[in-house]
């Protein structure tokens, strides 16, 4: 599948969380954030992992159970905190400002260094929140707007994380999904249970929008959500977020009523159109993008080399990963006497990380 049609494919997940808000205000009890949020996820994970029928194993039970806090455990709760508390556009816009908290936590746990464009665009992002937000016709929740912003910056730390970690061998994206959202429906339960009491009588309504928000809303959504974050870049999977608000602005205006100013729709714009720079990036890979050329290495490494013994041959073989281009071995590969293997390996990396 090309790039297109996994960008296409991801940017479900958030077209369909951006629906949330609608459901929540219109079709479930109110006032049940801790509930919703357990009906949402728990069902859900059960249902991936009867599928895949695959369980976590060694360092994978406390690396699911970080990632099931943060995109689910913690996430859920206050994701509905905010819908309750706000409108549904406001609420859901705080999202996109994402990519900006990508890029701090990428910065933090991976170490890279944001590009001067992506920054940018990540600005742009922010500004358009902005503008829908603090221009909004309404008075502002504290509580609502807090929880929105908390709640986006826990999905952006779940979302780094999950690029770093990948996926263990025999485990897809539904085993990921499915681990996630039954140990974060798990955490919510017992809050949920002592906070707001025992569950509340449900119409033909609420159990329809809880159907919903669990098959399409989660299980397929977040699905699709570890898909994209596996043959994604990082970039291109955050500034999808974007998505989640725009679409909750459209249906709040189109279907629940919801005023928007020219104001607000400029910010709208920036948004979108943040989202849509975020995925024209260069297609590269870490390795891809740190490791040398023949182009960037002095012109006497790149020079023909000398005739290497067998044995020093074989040595660089055994010691050089088959990810690592043949370029890169050669333009390391010194005049003159053989050296060491270790220190050919040692000299490789330098190259390397320079």
């Amino acid at each position: 599948m090309n790039r297109a049609a996994t960008v296409l494919l991801t940017a479900l997940a958030p077209v369909s969380w951006g629906t949330t808000y609608a459901v929540t205000t219109e079709f479930l009890p109110a006032d049940r954030p801790l509930f919703t949020s357990l009906v949402r996820a728990l069902p859900a994970g059960l249902l991936l992992l009867a599928l895949v029928r695959v369980l976590p194993h060694g360092a994978w039970w406390g690396r699911a159970t970080a990632l099931g806090v943060l995109n689910i455990g913690a996430f859920f709760p206050l994701l509905f905190l905010a819908a309750y508390r706000m409108p549904g556009g406001m609420a859901a816009v705080v999202g996109s400002a994402g990519p900006l908290f990508v890029i701090g936590f990428s910065a933090l746990l991976l170490g890279q260094r944001p590009a001067a464009r992506t920054l940018l665009t990540g600005v742009v992002a922010a500004f358009g929140v902005s503008l829908v937000v603090l221009k909004a016709t309404g008075g502002l929740d504290a509580i609502g707007l807090s929880a929105a912003v908390a709640s986006t910056a826990s999905m952006s730390a779940g979302l780094v994380l999950a690029k770093r970690w990948g996926s263990p061998e025999g485990a897809g994206p539904l085993a990921l999904a499915g681990w996630q959202l039954t140990l974060g429906g798990l955490l919510v339960a017992p809050l949920a249970l002592l906070v707001e009491g025992a569950p509340p009588a449900l119409d033909a309504a609420a159990v329809g929008g809880y159907l919903y928000l669990a098959l399409a809303g989660t299980a397929v959504a977040y699905w699709l959500w570890f898909r994209g974050i596996g043959r994604l870049s990082t970039t291109q999977v955050t500034f999808l977020a974007p998505l989640s608000p725009l679409t909750a602005a459209v249906v709040g205006w189109a279907v629940l009523g919801e005023a928007l100013t020219a104001l607000q729709l400029t910010g709208m714009a920036l948004a979108f159109g943040a989202t849509v720079a975020g995925q024209l990036g260069p297609r590269r890979t870490a390795t891809a993008a740190t490791a040398p050329t023949t182009a960037t290495a002095p012109t006497a490494l790149t020079a023909a080399p000398k005739p290497a013994p067998p044995a020093f041959a074989a040595a660089v073989t055994a010691t050089t990963p088959a990810t690592t281009p043949a370029s890169a071995v050669s333009a390391v590969r010194p005049e003159g006497p053989p050296q060491a293997p270790g220190k050919v390996v040692a000299r490789r990396g330098a190259a390397v990380e320079g």
